[in-house]
């Protein structure tokens, strides 16, 4: 028969090898463990097969009271205790807030019960704050996956939650290369639009800019248009501004955690090589992909090296870079702001909207929209925890 032991209590050295010593000597065939520790209280729960005739249920429980602990235990049907036939696929779910309030959770735990999901799991991965949470879920194989995400998606972010739900595959947690926008995405900055501040065409150039990021204007268009009101600028006046870019809230540590487990890093920009190349060099990137300004005896003359890096042409670069490592687009990951990052986020593996325009949100596998860059990492299921600890060491 099958038996479903729940030991429950205060946490201390000893207690799983306590039990588990009685289950060895009588011959009880373990068949599934978890255990959990929240705040100092353990739980504990392990099935186990034994036969009709060995009855060490009594032993069990002694010993569970001697250890500070409650036991509970039931027998479970044939239907309770089958094995997955198949027909189930496993889904993470990640959820980034601040905080991850009782009412996110009670919406989630909704819909997830209306749509016949199962939780296996749940996780915290942020420390201090209750900022960020995994659950792994069962779902039918034959379920809408993404009527799923789309639900969640909406429901929670009445609550200022984002959530990301991604099949739960050894890639999830094994991703090799990741691509960043770089102006509002690496950087805080449109460095078109402060160029066009040092020119005191700010205010014109900067509403094309806002108009070319909501997807309401062509981008090739917008940046040629843009880049003829800088003719006459000076490259001194370029260099000033590119010696002293500053990252995102985050994008350091994000860097340093994925450049020591060996990610490939780049940029692939609609931005120009005057602040990209910089970045590269200044941070150690593989690669550097954005448009070419034409300088003629130090100054600008208002065009653009041809052909331009648009919305296209950033999910080929994607790709061809990833071709060339050898890396399947299924373990990249794409993070951007605005509608020219739309193709590159939906050819990635992971597509992340950072800090992003609502056009991009509604096609990227996930969101952030608050907090830093280095909350990617509980995407791919990295804890506070571990991150900090990892960067202790580099």
């Amino acid at each position: 028969m099958a038996l479903l032991l729940t030991v429950t209590g205060p946490d201390r050295p000893g207690i799983t090898s306590e039990l588990t010593h009685i289950l060895a000597l009588n011959n009880v065939v373990l068949l599934d463990i978890e255990q959990v520790v929240v705040k100092g209280h353990l739980t504990l729960c392990l099935l186990v097969h034994m036969h009709p005739e060995n009855n060490i249920l009594k032993e069990l429980l002694f010993k569970a009271k001697a250890l500070g602990q409650n036991l509970d235990f039931r027998v479970l049907d044939d239907n309770e205790n089958k094995i997955s036939d198949g027909q189930t696929r496993r889904f993470a779910i990640t959820l980034l807030g601040d905080p991850v309030s009782s009412g996110a959770m009670h919406a989630l735990a909704q819909i997830l019960a209306r749509q016949k999901a199962n939780i296996d799991w749940i996780r915290r991965l942020s420390e201090g704050e209750l900022s960020s949470l995994e659950v792994l879920i069962t779902l039918p194989a034959d379920h809408n996956a993404e009527n799923l995400k789309q639900e969640l998606m909406s429901r929670l972010g009445q609550f200022d939650v984002d959530v990301a739900l991604q099949r739960e595959t050894l890639t999830r947690r094994n991703k090799r290369l990741v691509v960043f926008d770089m102006d509002s995405t690496l950087i805080p900055i449109e460095v078109i639009d402060e160029l066009a501040k040092l020119h005191n065409v700010g205010t014109e150039v900067s509403t094309i800019t806002n108009e070319a990021m909501n997807g309401r204007f062509d981008f090739c268009e917008s940046l040629r248009k843009r880049v003829a009101m800088l003719e006459g600028l000076s490259k001194a006046r370029i260099d000033e501004l590119t010696d002293n870019l500053v990252l995102n809230k985050g994008a350091e540590d994000l860097m340093r955690v994925l450049k020591g487990l060996g990610y490939k890093i780049g940029i692939i920009s609609g931005g120009f090589t005057i602040a990209a190349e910089h970045l590269k060099e200044r941070f150690g990137l593989d690669f550097a992909y954005a448009n070419k300004l034409e300088i003629i005896n130090n100054t600008l003359t208002g065009r653009v090296h041809e052909p331009i890096i648009d919305a296209a042409m950033k999910a080929q670069l994607l790709i061809e870079t990833a071709v060339r490592e050898n890396i399947p687009l299924e373990q990249t990951i794409a993070i951007g702001d605005g509608a020219n990052d739309a193709l590159m986020l939906a050819k990635a593996g992971l597509g992340i909207a950072f800090h992003a325009k609502p056009q991009l949100k509604k096609v990227a596998t996930t969101s952030v929209s608050s907090g830093g860059l280095e909350r990617i990492l509980y995407l791919l299921g990295m804890s506070g925890k571990d991150v900090e600890e990892f960067l202790s060491k580099l």
